[in-house]
C-alpha cells in the first residue's frame, strides 16, 4: 500500500486538521453550554471562561488551517487541467478530478453542485469560528449572565460547525468519486 504526497495532503486537510477542528468544537460547545447562571460555581467561572476561550481559539485556528490547506494545497490539484489531446474518459482523466467528474453525466453533479457549494461554504467555518473566539475573549464572563449573548455565541458556534460539517461531507464524497492522486 502506497500513499502519494497529494493523498497525504488531502488526508491531512480533511482528517487530521478537520478532526481537531471538530474536537475543539465539541470542547467549546460543552464549555459554553456549562457557563450558565446557577450552573457554574463562582470559583470555577474564571477557569471555565479561560477553557472556553482556549477551545474557541483552537477551533478558529484549525478552521483556518483546514480551509487554507484545502484552498491553496489540495484544491489546485483538484482543478488541474489535463493536457490537450487527453481523451474525455473517466479513466484517462483519473489524475484530473474535476474533469473526471465532468466526463460522466452520472458524476457531473458532484462538481457542479457539490464542489461549488463546498468551495464557498467552507469559508464560513473559520470566519464564524473566529467571530466566536473574539467574542468569547472579549465578553467571556458576561456570557454567563447574558442569556442573549450566550444564545448568539451558541448560534454562531453551531453555524461554524454546520458549515464545516457540510463542506467536509461534500469533500469526502467528492474525493470518493474522484480522488486527488
Amino acid at each position: 500500500m502506497e500513499i502519494t504526497s497529494r493523498e497525504l495532503w488531502t488526508e491531512l486537510h480533511g482528517i487530521v486538521l478537520g478532526a481537531v477542528y471538530l474536537m475543539a468544537f465539541t470542547g467549546g460547545l460543552v464549555a459554553l453550554w456549562d457557563l450558565r447562571v446557577g450552573c457554574t460555581p463562582e470559583d470555577r467561572i474564571a477557569p471555565a471562561t479561560r477553557r472556553l476561550a482556549l477551545w474557541a481559539w483552537t477551533m478558529a485556528i484549525f478552521a483556518w488551517l483546514t480551509v487554507l490547506a484545502g484552498t491553496y494545497v489540495v484544491y489546485p490539484w483538484y482543478r488541474a487541467v489535463p493536457p490537450a489531446g487527453t481523451a474525455n474518459t473517466v479513466a484517462a482523466l483519473a489524475q484530473y478530478p474535476k474533469f473526471a467528474l465532468l466526463a460522466s453525466p452520472k458524476t457531473a453533479e458532484w462538481h457542479e453542485f457539490g464542489m461549488e457549494w463546498k468551495e464557498h461554504l467552507a469559508w464560513f467555518a473559520p470566519i464564524l469560528a473566529t467571530a466566536v473566539a473574539v467574542l468569547v475573549t472579549r465578553y467571556g464572563r458576561r456570557a454567563i449572565a447574558d442569556a442573549m449573548l450566550r444564545r448568539a455565541l451558541l448560534t454562531l458556534y453551531v453555524f461554524a460547525f454546520a458549515s464545516a460539517g457540510i463542506a467536509g461531507l461534500l469533500g469526502a464524497l467528492i474525493n470518493k468519486a474522484a480522488p486527488v492522486r
